[in-house]
Formats: structure tokens, sequence, C-alpha cells
């Protein structure tokens, strides 16, 4: 004799697959109507010299490849020898922190003096504060995501300076079909930064009854830990993981790290934090709707209640999570609007010939 437990189990895990079939399928017709815009070509051959963070570095060489004559990948250690053998157009360092060699700035000082042109993209802003002006004084053109932090580099001597925002990598960031085991009501991927720990403590009640995903580092800082335990999923997921979590979540949680000194950061100069973290584009990448907190220029690149939503408050996360949780029609529209609008304008193909223009403009 069958429970009636197993065949309420059965409905509901049915109830759910058609559901989620049901969204891959209108992301995927989505992303065939939109149109192939031809890329920019740059005749120029570039020496990248990656951070280690998977998914940015693999999605700027991805990107770099398709708008560049030659796209070299080399380490920092490599990077004087390579140059010298392969002669590039441009040098371009992707933040150039925390694994890179002590001696590191002095290979770029002495191939600046040789004659290349050297940049780099600073993705850790304004948490680095202590380190990175004196770094970028050792480049000949500066990008930051973050919007605070231009004044910073200017104020160093830095000639060019750019505030460009990060992109996507569209081909590990996209809509795919997650599994029971991915599947959640809300989602949020990220270490357990005290702001973040701060709002999970205060959503623990509401979070009763939810299947609810929080992924990540330091989570025992939780005040509440024993009562949301059940919900954390310990340590490091790498990001093929990280997309499927996302897919499979009805919502995604957003919340940037704190900027303030001393807090999980060496922003011992206080500069604020103005602009929105990759992770907003990656999230949206997936067809899944985001609810994040609001920075200065979100709005640039999207629209609230349109293709994101945002919260300024615990009370208005509780409020929206409820809502959007009984309006799966309304849920989905806004999250495949954000699928279009970052695919049709927040990738690194959309991204990089901006920064190489910049770079060329004052060869």
């Amino acid at each position: 004799m069958v429970s009636l437990s197993f065949l309420t189990g059965q409905k509901e895990g049915y109830q759910a697959g058609y559901s989620e079939g049901y969204r891959l399928g209108g992301c995927r017709a989505l992303m065939e109507r939109i149109p192939v815009e031809p890329s920019p070509y740059f005749n120029l051959k570039i020496l990248y010299v990656p951070q280690g963070f998977e998914s940015i570095d693999e999605g700027v060489v991805k990107g770099l490849g398709r708008i560049v004559r030659e796209c070299i990948v080399v380490t920092p250690e490599q990077v004087v020898e390579v140059a010298l053998q392969e002669k590039p157009d441009i040098i371009l360092v992707m933040n150039g922190l925390h694994v890179f060699p002590e001696g590191f700035r002095h290979s770029m000082n002495q191939l600046r003096n040789l004659g290349f042109r050297t940049a780099i993209w600073f993705v850790d802003d304004p948490y680095f504060t202590e380190e990175t002006p004196g770094l970028a004084q050792h480049f000949d053109v500066v990008f930051t995501h973050e919007l605070s932090c231009v004044s910073l580099y200017q104020s160093v001597g830095v000639k060019e300076v750019h505030y460009l925002p990060l992109g996507v990598h569209p081909e590990l960031f996209t809509p795919t079909m997650a599994g029971p085991a991915y599947r959640s009501d809300i989602c949020f991927i990220g270490n357990a930064f005290r702001n973040r720990a701060a709002l999970f403590d205060e959503l623990a009640p509401f979070l009763k009854g939810k299947q609810v995903r929080i992924i990540g580092g330091y989570w025992e800082r939780l005040a509440r830990y024993k009562e949301l335990s059940p919900f954390v999923y310990s340590g490091f997921i790498p990001p093929a993981e990280t997309v499927k979590f996302y897919n499979g979540a009805k919502i995604v949680i957003n919340l940037h790290r704190p900027t303030q000194s001393g807090d999980d950061n060496r922003n011992s100069l206080n500069y604020p934090g103005r602009s929105i973290n990759p992770r907003t584009f990656e999230i949206n990448a997936c067809g899944t709707l985001q609810i994040t907190d609001i920075r200065e220029d979100l709005s640039q690149y999207y629209t609230p209640g349109i293709d994101i939503e945002t919260f300024g408050s615990v009370p208005e996360l509780k409020h929206k999570i409820s809502y959007y949780l009984s309006q799966e029609d309304q849920r989905r529209s806004i999250a495949q609007r954000a699928l279009q609008t970052t695919m049709t304008r927040h990738t690194y193909v959309h991204r990089l010939p901006e920064l190489l223009t910049l770079i060329e403009a004052n060869r």
C-alpha cells in the first residue's frame, strides 16, 4: 500500500521538476531570440596575467579571444620573459593582489621602461586600499570596478584611471537544469562577512519552513547558528556548482560586503562601496530572480522592479521574498528580463572593447 506522504512527495517533486523545466525552456527561448551582434576586432596581441578568479579570468580570456588578434595567458613569474619574447601590444593584469609574487611591481617597472603599455584592472575595490594605491603607480592605465576609487588612484599620480565594471562569462553563468539537489526557495552564496551574518540572524525566524541554502565560509559567526545550521553549507564551492545553485533557486539574495575599515577588509582609507559586485551580473545571467541591496551605480545596469529587485531593510526583504515566492509568473518575468539585459549588455565581449579602446586612446 502506497502511503499518502509518498504520493504527496511524488507530486511535489513532479511539480518542482515541471516548474524548473518551464523556467529553463522560457530562458532558452529568450536567448535564442537575442540577435548575435558582430564583435569589434582589435588588431592587438594581448599578454594577460590572471589573478586566479576562475569565473573572471576564463571569461576575460575567452572574451579577448573573440576580439583580438592574439591573447597569451602568462603567470606573474613569467611575465617579463614572455613579454620580451612575444612583444605584446598591451600587458593586462587582473587585480595584481593576493597570489602575486613580491617582485611583481619591479617586473612591471622593468617592462614599462622597455616601452610596453601596461594596464591593471582592480576588482577587489574598495576592500584593499592599504595596498592598491601603491600597486597602481606601477601601471600606465588603471581600471577599477569601484566608482569611489577613481579619485584614489588619481590622487597618487596615475594619469589614466577609468571606472569599468566587470561583466559575466556567459558560457559559464547561464540557464541550466539544476536538479533536485540544488533546488531552494532562497539561496545566498558568499562568505559570512559581519553584515551578512547579521542579516541572516535577523531573518532566522522568517526562514523557518522554507527551503534555504546559505553557502560559503565563516558562517559559524552566526549568533543563531544552531537554528540556521540546517541551511548552511560550509566552505568554497567551484563556479560550476554556484551556477547550479543559482539556477535551482527561486530567489537569490545578494548582499555586498562591508567597507568600514577593519570589518573583514583592509580598507584603512575607508573608501565607500558605491558599485555593484560581479555577483550581480552572474546571478542575473542564470535567469533567476535576484534581490540585492542597493549600490549607487546599480541603475546604470539594471532597473529595479523590471529586471532586478532591491531591498533597503530586513522588513522590506521579508516582504519581497514572501511576495515573489507566491507570484511565480512575476518572479519568472523579472528574472527573464534580467537574463536578457545581461546577455545583451554585460558579458565580457561587451565590456572588453571599452577597456581596449581606453587603453589605446592615449598610446
